[in-house]
């Protein structure tokens, strides 16, 4: 097979409509192939001539499906490569994401077939634009294309930068539910971070506003999804979900109000209303593991207990919070040090706990008026602490000058 380089005066975007029109006419026979193989050609000069990159952009993109099927690796990124510098030409952005839309719909028809080399085209393709909407379309092509192709690992790396994309893209609220949904779904795919997923979900709802009864409708699964991610992951004790409108309507929701109870008890709760609650719904529980759901509701119910019990926890009531045996204690407070939820010291001789720092299992806005409250102490007793220094500093110097004038 031959490859495209340009080692004559033809314009490359010609070469590859001749190269192209050959390939899907080579079984006709040189009497019919050769006409057919001019009449394009001719059709591309005029395009050229014209200035109607989209249209040449149409005529080469005919065979492409033809092209990936029979065309090497090598020859088939030199091909797109031509076609994907059509864009540097054009002066409108319109046109742009018109002719982006084109290339990128047509690369990505049958995500199964080469999906790595498909991606890596539109990633050519990607950096070659100018537009920020035009951007922003054939990034989301890539991810749906990694997604559909099952090669996920090649966008992963790209998501460090959502943030300086969105930012470039400027795009508006639909969009972004869009881009936060399929990156959720992309880690969901790939396995590779629970807690990934469940950060673009939450993204995700974040963009539902409580004004907005009826587009946060469609968030009601997503919003499902979410509230069952938190409670199996073993490494998540913290969120803000109660907090968010999109879950909050699950709370009235005929079918779904028992999702948003379970949330709010492994958010608000202690193990024995999870335990009770477990008893009267096992069904709706089949996708959960009970014990896992134990595990985590006995550390999140030891982290509820120093966040309320002024600092020190009894062992006593540790084993009764968490229904374990007297030598159990000791071993579920190094298993909460551990996931870093509080910080303490184990008082043996006095058989209690003492906290100095546990994890809030919900920051919300009782959360920051606390916080407000303990700088406010805090300040004002930094204030006092350093009043009080100036003034036995004062009271020193006070002093030496006073011994001073006795020596004299």
């Amino acid at each position: 097979m031959t490859t495209i380089v340009p080692t004559s005066e033809e314009d490359p975007a010609l070469a590859v409509v001749r190269f192209t029109a050959e390939l899907a006419w080579a079984d006709a026979g040189a009497d019919v192939a050769e006409p057919q193989v001019t009449r394009l050609c001719v059709e591309a000069q005029e395009c050229m001539v014209m200035g109607r990159w989209l249209d040449l952009a149409s005529l080469m993109l005919t065979s492409a499906d033809l092209v990936f099927s029979k065309v090497s690796d090598k020859d088939l990124e030199c091909i797109f490569t031509v076609i994907c510098n059509l864009v540097s030409k054009l002066e409108s952005s319109d046109e742009e994401l018109e002719v982006a839309k084109l290339i990128s719909t047509k690369v990505t028809q049958q995500p199964n077939d080469k999906p790595a080399m498909r991606l890596k085209i539109l990633f050519n393709l990607y950096n070659l634009l100018g537009a920020p909407a035009s951007r922003f379309f054939v990034y989301m092509q890539a991810l749906n294309l990694a997604l559909n192709g099952k090669v996920t690992d090649h966008v992963t790396p790209s998501f460090k930068k959502i943030d300086s994309f969105l930012k470039e893209w400027n795009i508006g609220i639909k969009d972004q539910r869009n881009l936060f949904l399929t990156i959720a779904n992309i880690f969901k795919e790939s396995k590779s971070s629970t807690k990934d997923s469940f950060k673009f979900l939450t993204k995700y709802l974040a963009t539902f506003s409580g004004e907005d009864s009826l587009a946060m409708s469609e968030a009601k699964e997503e919003a499902v999804r979410t509230v069952i991610e938190f409670v199996k992951a073993p490494d998540m004790f913290q969120c803000d979900l109660l907090d968010m409108p999109a879950v909050g309507q699950l709370e009235k929701d005929a079918k779904y109000a028992l999702v948003y109870q379970l949330l709010k008890i492994f958010l608000t709760q202690r193990l024995d209303a999870y335990l009770e609650f477990q008893a009267a719904n096992s069904t709706l529980l089949k996708s959960l593991v009970h014990e896992d759901c134990i595990t985590k509701m006995r550390l999140m119910s030891l982290v509820d207990l120093g966040c309320n019990e002024s600092g020190q926890i009894p062992y006593a009531l540790i084993k009764d919070t968490l229904r374990i045996e007297d030598d159990e204690v000791e071993l579920w407070v190094v298993k909460a040090i551990t996931a870093k939820l509080i910080d303490c010291k184990m008082d043996q001789m006095n058989q209690v706990v003492i906290v100095s720092r546990c994890t809030e299992r919900i920051f919300g806005q009782q959360q920051w008026l606390s916080l407000r409250s303990k700088l406010a102490t805090w300040r004002g007793n930094i204030s006092s602490l350093i009043n009080t220094i100036q003034a036995n500093k004062a009271v020193e110097e006070g002093s030496q000058a006073m011994q001073g004038m006795a020596i004299r």
